[in-house]
């Protein structure tokens, strides 16, 4: 019996399990087609996969009119550099104390610096939404992979949508903006299994639907959120019924 795994996509081990295009011209790792509605692009970059060194801030004269840091002149009142930053609400013996009356901010996942840029997008909203992709692996090889998130992620999908104004504007949906399976593992319900997976995870995030944006007539290989015909077998209903850009919606109740 095939032993299924679903895993969020939040760092760098995990983003290494995505799994590739069955169109090699086409890379999830490189895509930011729905991010970018005036630039996105579902092509392979490789350029893209290559860690870069962060960027490296300029130090920054004191003397905002000066050139030279020593031609600031000197301020009776400001503490030394050397010096750690003022907490009013540190003790002698924790100077770094957080301030008690301030929420405590989640650890944030994601990409860290210099990493790929995809992993980057897929970390913006994390510490608040939690991941934004899933991966599902049958005996440990990844099979599918599906990104979704909030509207706010998407700019391309927010786009469409406003092609409709049919389409309810309150509650706003969730959106999935991608659902591929490699060509090898293709018609055996492994999309389908990390859907119901995507939706469930939607729901208990506090959605009230889910909608997604499928393709007409095009080649499986060439598209990143599927048929029509995939997302009605998935439990969602046309909403939209369109020859270039439908919409399908999945309530949840």
């Amino acid at each position: 019996m095939t032993t299924i795994r679903i895993v969020d996509v939040t760092d760098e081990a995990s983003f290494g399990l995505l799994p590739p295009c069955a169109d090699p011209a086409f890379d999830h790792r490189t895509c930011d087609y729905w991010e970018d509605a005036e630039r996105g692009s579902k092509a392979a970059r490789p350029a893209w996969l290559e860690a870069a060194p962060p960027p490296v801030a300029k130090p920054r004269a004191a003397n905002p009119f000066g050139d030279d840091p020593a031609d600031a002149p000197l301020n009776p009142f400001a503490r030394p550099a050397t010096e750690p930053a003022f907490n009013p609400f540190a003790t002698d013996g924790d100077p770094l104390a957080d301030n008690p009356f301030a929420p405590r901010r989640p650890a944030r996942s994601g990409g860290a610096p210099g990493g790929p840029r995809k992993l980057t997008l897929l970390g913006r909203g994390s510490a608040v939404f939690g991941s934004y992709a899933k991966v599902l692996l049958a005996d440990e090889t990844a099979v599918a992979f599906s990104q979704f998130g909030p509207l706010s992620a998407y700019p391309r999908a927010q786009r469409l949508r406003d092609l409709y104004p049919q389409l309810p504007e309150a509650p706003l949906p969730a959106v999935i903006t991608c659902i591929a399976t490699t060509a090898e593992a293709r018609r055996r319900g492994y999309a389908l299994q990390l859907i119901r997976a995507v939706c469930d995870d939607l729901a208990g995030r506090g959605f009230a639907a889910i909608e997604a944006y499928p393709e007409h007539s095009t080649r499986p290989d060439a598209t990143s959120a599927a048929t029509p015909e995939f997302w009605v077998a998935a439990g969602f209903t046309i909403a939209v019924e369109d020859e270039r850009f439908p919409v399908v919606r999945y309530e949840l109740g």
